[in-house]
Parts: C-alpha cells; sequence; structure tokens
C-alpha cells in the first residue's frame, strides 16, 4: 500500500522513499519528513523554542512554542502569523486576506488523479495510489484540497492544489503554487538551470543563504532563461552519494520557485505559477486547478534522482504512438536554405538523404503565404506556390516515392501584421486598448485565451493534416509575451489571461494529438525556451536549442539531461563553421553529441563531399543501432563540463550488458598522460569487451580504475567506447 494512514499520520510510502504529513490536535497539517524510509513517525524531531515575534494561534493560548511562524507547514498560507513565503494567498469580498487552513478530511483512491485541462503524470489503479487532503478556512467557505500521486515503483509523488470556493461571492485568487515543502535543516544547496536564447539549461549550483532565493520566468513561457526545474541537494552530495530532492512543474507558462531559509535554519520551497502574471477571480461554487509538480528524493546521488525522472517523463507523461517507440532520423532544411527554397532544392536535399539512409524530410519555415522573411506572412498557413510549384502534396509525394516520411515547421502562436490574417482578424491578436503592441522578431501573438482563435488554429492546421501526407509537425514560438489583454475577459481581470492563454495551447494541442496520432509532434520555443513537462505531454520531444554548435551543446545537453531523458532532446548535425557561434569542429564530434537525443541533420547535404558522405551514413547507421540503449539504458554523467575540461556520458542497459560511453575533450594538451573516466554501475563482476579495441576489463575495473580514453589530437575531439559482456 502506498498511502497509510494511522492517528492523523499519513505516510505516501514508495519503494525507496518516505513522506510523512501529521495533522495535529488545533487541526494544523504539519509536514514531518520526506526521504529515505524510516519505520518511525518522524514529529520527535518538532523541538521548537519560544522564538521572539513569532505569533501563537488563538487556540493555543499562552503556549508561545506553538508558532506558524516555525512549524513545519505542509501547505503555507498568508496572513495567519507565518512570515514565511506562502504557497497560496487569497483577497476576500471584505478586502481581508487571512486564510487559515485546518484539517477537514482525506479520501484516497487506486489510480492517479487528472486535472481538468492541465498536462498531468498518469497511471493505472495497478501503479498508483491518490491522496486528497481537504483543508478548509477556520472563518470563511474556502477549502483547499491538496492531492498526491504516488507511483510507488517509480519513486515518484506528485503534487497539484484545487482551491474551491463556497462563498456566495467571489474570491480573489493571488497566488495560488502546487508544491510546499518546508525540510528541517538548512545546511543545503541549491541548484538551477538558467540561461538565455542558444545557451539553455546551463548549471548553478550555490549555498542557499538566509532569505529567499527564486527563479522563475514572467515571460509567457516557461523561458530560456530559467527552467520550471530546481534541486535541492546537500553539500556532499554528488553524481553517485548524498541526498537531494528534486522538483518539475508541468506547466509551459510563466512559473516561480522560491527557497527560503528562514531564522532557524530551516528550508522552504514553493513552485507553482508566477503571481506577477497571474491572478483569479474564482466565483461562488467554482474550482481553480493548478499545474502539477513530480517530485522525488533520492540518497544515492543526482544520477539516480534524474533517472527517476527520465523513467517518469518517458513512461507516465509522454503519450501517444511515438512515447516508447524509435523516432525517425530527419534532416531539417532550415540551416541548409533559410527562406530561399523552391522545390527543387527540397527534393535535392531529400534525395540526397534518402541515399543516406535518412528516414525524414522536414521543411521548414517559409512554405506558406507571402513569407521570403521573418517580416510577413506568418499567421497563413497555405501553401506558397510560388516557391511550392503544385502544391504541397505534390511535394510530399516525390519526397515519399524516394521511401521518406514528411514534416512540416508551424508557428500558430503568431502572426505577421503583413499577413491575411491579420488583415482579417487584427481583434484577435494581444494588444492593450490604445497602446501599440511590443513586436519581437517582428510579430504579434494570438490570444490564445480567445475560444474563436483556437478553434480556428484547429481547423486550419488539421485541414493541412488532412489533405497531405504529413507525419512530423515542428511547432514553434519565437517570442515571449507582455502587454497582455484580451477582449474575453472584463478589465478588473485581465491578469487571467497568462494562466488562460496557456490552458487555450494545451487545449488546442490536446484536441490534435488525439485526432492525429500518427503524427509526431515536436514542441520549439526558439529552441529551448519552452522546453519542459508540461509541453511534453503532448509532444514526446522539443527542439533543445537554436544552437547547434557541438561544443555549446554539451553543456545544454548537460543541464538538460538532470530532469529529461535523452528521447525529448531534439539534437541535430550541423555546418561548420557553425551558424551561431562560427566555431569548426569535425563531423565526428557533431555526430555523437547529436546522438545524445533524438537525432538528425540541419544542414545542406548536397555540399558534402564523398567522404563526409560515407561518414553520414556511417553515423545513420550507428545511431539507429543505438537508439534502443540511448533511449532506454540508464544515463549517467560522467563529467562536469563546467569543471572538468570534457563532457562525458554514458548509457547502460538494464541488465547491464551493454554500455556506450560518449564525449568530448575540449582543449588538446601536449605531454600529458591519457584521461580516463570512472564508469558508473556496471556489473563488478562482469567482464566487458571494448568493440573498438577488443580489451577485456572486469567491471570492477572500468569503474574503479576507469578506462583510458583515446589519445586527443586537437580541440573538442570527440570519443566513443562501445562495451559489452563477454562473460560473467
Amino acid at each position: 500500500m502506498a498511502v497509510n494512514v494511522k492517528n492523523n499520520i499519513f505516510c505516501l510510502e514508495t519503494q525507496n522513499t518516505l513522506y510523512q504529513m501529521k495533522v495535529d490536535e488545533y487541526g494544523v497539517l504539519y509536514h514531518l519528513w520526506y526521504g529515505a524510509k524510516t519505520d518511525c513517525c518522524m514529529d520527535y524531531l518538532l523541538d521548537y523554542p519560544d522564538v521572539g515575534f513569532s505569533g501563537n494561534i488563538y487556540e493555543a493560548g499562552n503556549k508561545r512554542t506553538y508558532s506558524l511562524d516555525t512549524l513545519p507547514l505542509e501547505y503555507a498560507a498568508y496572513g495567519t502569523g507565518d512570515y514565511r513565503i506562502p504557497a497560496i494567498s487569497v483577497t476576500h469580498l471584505d478586502g481581508s486576506t487571512a486564510l487559515d487552513l485546518r484539517f477537514q478530511e482525506y479520501r484516497i483512491t487506486k489510480g492517479k488523479y487528472s486535472i481538468p485541462g492541465l498536462p498531468a503524470v498518469y497511471a493505472n489503479e495497478e501503479e498508483a495510489e491518490t491522496l486528497e487532503i481537504v483543508l478548509k478556512d477556520a472563518i470563511s467557505e474556502v477549502q483547499v484540497i491538496l492531492k498526491y500521486g504516488v507511483l510507488e515503483n517509480a519513486d515518484i509523488i506528485t503534487r497539484s492544489t484545487v482551491v474551491i470556493n463556497k462563498e456566495r461571492t467571489s474570491v480573489m485568487i493571488n497566488k495560488a503554487h502546487s508544491l510546499c515543502m518546508d525540510i528541517p535543516y538548512g545546511d543545503l544547496e541549491w541548484v538551477h538551470f538558467y540561461g538565455r536564447h542558444t545557451m539553455e539549461r546551463q548549471v548553478e549550483r550555490t549555498p542557499l543563504i538566509h532569505g529567499i532565493q527564486e527563479s522563475g520566468s514572467n515571460r509567457g513561457t516557461s523561458s530560456h532563461q530559467q527552467n520550471p526545474t530546481v534541486l535541492l541537494c546537500e553539500k556532499s552530495c554528488t553524481e553517485n552519494a548524498g541526498f537531494c530532492i528534486g522538483a518539475a512543474l508541468m506547466y509551459s507558462g510563466g512559473f516561480q520557485t522560491q527557497v527560503e531559509k528562514d531564522q532557524l535554519d530551516q528550508v522552504r520551497i514553493v513552485m507553482g505559477i508566477n503571481p506577477e502574471t497571474f491572478s483569479w477571480t474564482l466565483p461562488a461554487g467554482e474550482s481553480f486547478y493548478t499545474p502539477e509538480v513530480i517530485l522525488s528524493c533520492s540518497n544515492e546521488g543526482t544520477a539516480k534522482l534524474s533517472q527517476r525522472f527520465h523513467y517518469v517523463i518517458r513512461n507516465h507523461v509522454c503519450r501517444g504512438k511515438y512515447k516508447l517507440a524509435q523516432r525517425p532520423v530527419l534532416i531539417n532544411n532550415w540551416e541548409a536554405t533559410y527562406f530561399d527554397f523552391n522545390e527543387e532544392k527540397i527534393l535535392n536535399i531529400a534525395k540526397q538523404a534518402s541515399e543516406l539512409g535518412i528516414d525524414m524530410m522536414v521543411l521548414d519555415d517559409g512554405w506558406f503565404g507571402k513569407r521570403d522573411s521573418d517580416t510577413s506572412g506568418l499567421g497563413d498557413w497555405f501553401v506558397n506556390e510560388n516557391k511550392l510549384k503544385g502544391g504541397l502534396q505534390k511535394l510530399i509525394e516525390q519526397i515519399n516515392r524516394m521511401e521518406m516520411k514528411f514534416g512540416i515547421w508551424f508557428e500558430p502562436e503568431a502572426v505577421s501584421e503583413d499577413s491575411r490574417l491579420y488583415q482579417e482578424h487584427p481583434e484577435w491578436v494581444i494588444q492593450i486598448p490604445g497602446r501599440k503592441p511590443v513586436r519581437a522578431r517582428y510579430q504579434l501573438v494570438l490570444d490564445l485565451s480567445n475560444q474563436e482563435v483556437v478553434d480556428y488554429l484547429y481547423n486550419v492546421i488539421s485541414e493541412l493534416l488532412k489533405e497531405n501526407h504529413i507525419e512530423y509537425i515542428k511547432w514553434d514560438m519565437n517570442r515571449s509575451i507582455c502587454d497582455w489583454y484580451t477582449n474575453s475577459l472584463p478589465q478588473g481581470r485581465q491578469m487571467e489571461m497568462p494562466h488562460r492563454y496557456v490552458l487555450g495551447l494545451y487545449e488546442l494541442l490536446e484536441r490534435l494529438t488525439r485526432d492525429f496520432p500518427d503524427v509526431l509532434f515536436e514542441g520549439c520555443c526558439g529552441g529551448g525556451g519552452r522546453f519542459d513537462a508540461g509541453m511534453l505531454y503532448y509532444c514526446p520531444q522539443i527542439w533543445c536549442s537554436d544552437d547547434t554548435d557541438a561544443h555549446e551543446r554539451t553543456f545544454i545537453q548537460y543541464g538538460t539531461s538532470f530532469f529529461y531523458p535523452a528521447s525529448t532532446v531534439g539534437s541535430h548535425v550541423s555546418a561548420v563553421p557553425n551558424h551561431q557561434t562560427g566555431r569548426e569542429t569535425s563531423l565526428k564530434t557533431r555526430g555523437i553529441v547529436a546522438m545524445a537525443g533524438s537525432f538528425g541533420y540541419e544542414l545542406d547535404l548536397t555540399c558534402l563531399s564523398n567522404s563526409e558522405r560515407k561518414e553520414v551514413a556511417e553515423q545513420v547507421k550507428k545511431y539507429k543501432g543505438y537508439q534502443k540503449l540511448i533511449y532506454e539504458g540508464k544515463y549517467y554523467r560522467l563529467s562536469n563540463p563546467f569543471e572538468d575540461g570534457l563532457a562525458a556520458w554514458s548509457w547502460v542497459s538494464d541488465d547491464k550488458e551493454q554500455v556506450l560511453v560518449q564525449g568530448v575533450v575540449f582543449r588538446a594538451a601536449s605531454n600529458t598522460l591519457r584521461r580516463r573516466l570512472r564508469l558508473s554501475e556496471l556489473d563488478e563482476n562482469a567482464k566487458y569487451k571494448a568493440a573498438e579495441s577488443n580489451e577485456i576489463y572486469t567491471g570492477a575495473a572500468l569503474m574503479y580504475g576507469g578506462i583510458l580514453l583515446p589519445k586527443i589530437i586537437g580541440d573538442d575531439t570527440a570519443f566513443e567506447i562501445c562495451l559489452d559482456i563477454v562473460g560473467r
């Protein structure tokens, strides 16, 4: 049983962890423990002094050691004596803001709860249990339901919250986070994943300071600048040892993660929709649902934690035909042609790709409307027959005859002012009345909080999918959003729009993925600006970054790997000099780096030499042989590229019989020993044979002594070592 309740103590147990809560004599819900299984009630750790200026609830009388300002609370509300960061804040009709949440009841059900209109982890009755704890304000008729999904064998717990207004009048929600958790000790380090366009998910690990540390986005997307994931680690925590907690928010809009180290060195973390771009008028009798947080912890280091997130995302977040299937190797024409192409250029690239074993031709931006640059045509989703004479269907038929699949690029959420769509429906764009709209990439954003817009986009995209044999969609979004306003809401409720926009996006994606289950959807937002578990519910892979430089991709993919599996990472081989950095790396290095994901090419294949063509064909063949291991094997980070001068990673099959080690050494050096790598989680007693050298090692030797890397000649030199068991 994953959920056990006895004497008002709630124990959520997974295979290796315990999450424990308790209701006290006043109906206050404590958080007691999240960590290793203890087979013990952990309330013995609650030993609090009388902390000056920390108030006491009225019922506690003169019990001055009892204060909501110090106790570890399961879901902290604003306005009742807890001065730390709250998880929820509301404004009542009379203007007051207090919310005094007390325990009412609980419910346990088989299976995993779902969330109306929002993506969520899914699991059947044999795989999960759901706990619901109902809290109620002591005075008003506002209720808060805390939902917990427990996937016992996966070591995963999910969190979500429902706010219910049973008053006779509306209540204003100012903040409603999905996760609140108090940790009774503060000697922890905070790991977040920051960045920018073309350099997403860089890793920053810092000690917690007293006060509040925060990461988030107010850009309308989860953003390039911060990712909606967080790690809290003991200072001694490494890849393979030590305690850490990870949380990932399944949401693709503005988010907030706050971590506070308080006056007693306790730590509180809250996570959810960013209140800077959110408020919600909750009418009488209605409910508000927060997005879900996926939670896990590990006492065996960050590698084990990452593997748990990889497993749950692949098996319980991604859906549809391609969630576990091998993906087609594709060629995208964007960096080969940009907007300057016709059907002859595309067919020439496709012909070369077909001869090299590539599975799919993807036609990127520029195939529609009056689209010869990024200043016009966006939103006009009909074929530009000046470029593609005979239309899309004829082009697809010719590519299919080459035994290749066909995919296409869309940017449905945006529009150019120089477009037929904008001329017909200027009221559909996000624009504050009386103000000029903010442009980015010389484009505006369609109002997806407007049902008319969602229905229009569904109809125009579905018609193209019905009329043409399209098997892949690259779903792009190339700007942030700031000037929020919609005609579909009263003036006083405009800050509901950012969340309603995300709900509209999810509705559109849900309808399309449901009605076209054979289409592979890949998310994109200027590359990795919306790389989150919410998008992965609809798109089982996401274009990792617009930076295709192999050197920089090792850093981007390193940060991405802490939460997201390789199967979700769109990664391509591009031309040199690289179009983003001007750096030149070998075709071998570009290929090995791109293989650490869903593999493809983004260059003009017609310009390759004969030797390069041969190498590409070998890469494609090799990747197809490796893909099952890359997608299903356990992933290990074997180095820290920010510190070690090289990026190295490996996959180990579940039975530990096959190992693939890859990486890049950044700088060559003379007169030095060969570098060695210690491998992870092999069978110590087995013998492994290296395919390249035929040398045989024991698993223990590879784990404790390591394996020598090839001699490095030249900067950014890649290596690859494949090991197979030859005896146990």
